[in-house]
């Protein structure tokens, strides 16, 4: 592993840990929200380069902290309305200590009504995703860019946009009233899956220099350790640990995707997995079912069985059957008929999947699975036209490869 490789994961766990608490007490420091976020990316701008010149230094957290503060005050002091604040403000030798010392206490409420206040629904939602991974996570904006296949000009509009709403609703970093909870923690964890995804999805070597499935398991976790009565918040932190678990067998030496029955269980993180078990078992007991602890649920029967053939499909249904009342989106609809097709006939799992054909025609799991179904029923050419559909429906470059090594095997050679 190169220098620079080892250096990157230090600074992306030193960011996840110190970016949200250092932004929110630079920005009630200062009194600005824009000042203490664009303090903190220029200090992590500047470790990315100094780190990987010279090597990480002895404390990263506090070498953050004090470059962030530094940043901060120069920021006011050019800042000719607020001459008088830097004045007394004390320079970061003498403040460095102040802003340490307050980490250890306050780190774990300061993220949390952060990533509250860059999910505010006054915020677009790809705007609360720009925010959180900048000011929460600690991601570059080029790094967020090539994340999500944005250019850098257009990310940058978004959140400067963003940051200038903030200040104009007035939107304050604090965790909200019991009242407003439910609906703003449900826009949290929707941007918290939103992250996962585009990471679980992806492979090494598309341009991604940040883990960003480890990044939103990390944040799962902390909420579900700031919110410990919500079952939701519980049920994600459960669902991205388990899928998180299965990282190491997702893809084989060459890149290329392995599908969940072909994976080599051993990979798998079962020391996470059985913490994710403790995980659903404390949000089933606060009895509030929700989608996504059903969703936690689903992926704990597969993480639990023995192998792909020992899978209790039976299970798996009703929990889907569960999931669907919760959430009857067309794509919770096309994993439960996907589910079902393993428990019945693939002629009647095709029946009851071209019922969505309208809803999902633009979605290429859906052209995916009614390949492996019409393959399994003899129906060759049809199979093969679906996947062709899904193939013009990907840009995923693992899925691509997958989809394109399937269309080009023989009938009889297909064993996916």
């Amino acid at each position: 592993m190169s220098h620079h490789r080892v250096t990157d994961g230090l600074l992306a766990q030193v960011l996840r840990e110190e970016t949200g608490p250092l932004v929110a007490r630079l920005a009630r420091r200062h009194r600005d929200f824009d000042l203490a976020e664009e303090a903190v990316q220029s200090a992590v701008v500047e470790a990315l380069t100094a780190w990987r010149r010279d090597g990480p230094p002895r404390n990263p957290a506090a070498w953050l902290q004090v470059a962030a503060q530094r940043n901060a005050l120069d920021g006011v002091r050019r800042s000719a309305r607020q001459r008088r604040l830097a004045e007394r403000v004390p320079a970061p030798s003498e403040g460095a200590s102040e802003v340490a010392s307050t980490a250890d206490s306050t780190g774990t409420d300061d993220r949390i009504a952060l990533l509250f206040a860059c999910c505010h629904p006054a915020l677009a939602p790809e705007a609360r995703l720009a925010l959180t991974l900048r000011a929460v996570v600690g991601m570059t904006t080029p790094q967020i860019a090539r994340a999500f296949l944005t250019s850098e000009a257009t990310l940058a509009q978004r959140i400067v946009r963003a940051k200038r709403k903030v200040s104009t609703v007035g939107i304050s970093l604090t965790v909200p009233a019991a009242t407003e909870l439910p609906a703003r923690l449900d826009d949290v964890l929707s941007v918290i899956c939103t992250v996962f995804s585009e990471g679980f999805v992806s492979t090494t070597g598309t341009g991604h220099d940040r883990d960003l499935a480890a990044d939103a398991v990390w944040l799962a976790s902390a909420v579900a350790a700031a919110q410990p009565t919500s079952a939701e918040a519980l049920g994600l932190a459960a669902l991205l640990t388990l899928q998180h678990a299965r990282a190491a067998a997702r893809f084989d030496a060459h890149g290329d995707l392995v599908l969940l029955a072909h994976q080599d269980r051993s990979r798998w993180d079962h020391e996470a997995i059985a913490s994710a078990d403790a995980l659903l078992e404390r949000a089933a007991r606060l009895r509030a079912p929700g989608r996504y602890q059903l969703r936690a649920a689903i992926a704990a029967v597969h993480a639990t069985a023995p192998s792909w053939e020992d899978t209790d499909w039976s299970q798996v249904v009703a929990l889907y059957d569960l999931l669907a009342a919760h959430d009857p989106s067309p794509v919770v609809r096309l994993n439960q008929e996907i589910a079902r097709s393993h428990t019945g006939s693939p002629a009647e799992a095709l029946e009851r999947l071209d019922g969505l054909a309208t809803a999902l025609a633009s979605y290429h799991l859906f052209h995916a699975t009614r390949a492996q179904l019409l393959r399994a029923l003899g129906r060759d050419e049809e199979a093969r036209s679906a996947d062709e559909t899904a193939l013009s429906l990907t840009s995923n470059d693992a899925e691509r490869r997958l989809l394109t090594v399937r269309l080009r095997r023989r009938p009889l050679d297909d064993g996916s």
